[in-house]
């Protein structure tokens, strides 16, 4: 399935011009976003960060998330 997520899902949302696309994936005990942006003329996507612990985005909405609260805390 990661590898569906990364790279055919990736080519086929950018191809649909679909213009911001985030993959998110559990890393040890936290979220981690990898966020990627369209360039328009070309019609591929971009790498515009990966964040660990906050993801603060000011596209395509201003957004803030706290990322380890998305992930139940593991005894």
């Amino acid at each position: 399935m990661a590898h569906r997520d990364r790279t055919v899902k990736l080519r086929k949302y950018a191809d649909a011009g679909i213009r911001h696309y985030w993959y998110v994936e559990e890393e040890g005990t936290t979220a981690v976003v990898h966020v990627y942006e369209l360039d328009e003329p070309t019609r591929v996507y971009a790498p515009a960060g990966i964040f660990h612990s906050t993801l603060q985005r000011p596209v395509p909405y201003e957004i803030t998330i706290d990322l380890e609260k998305l992930t139940p805390k593991r005894r």
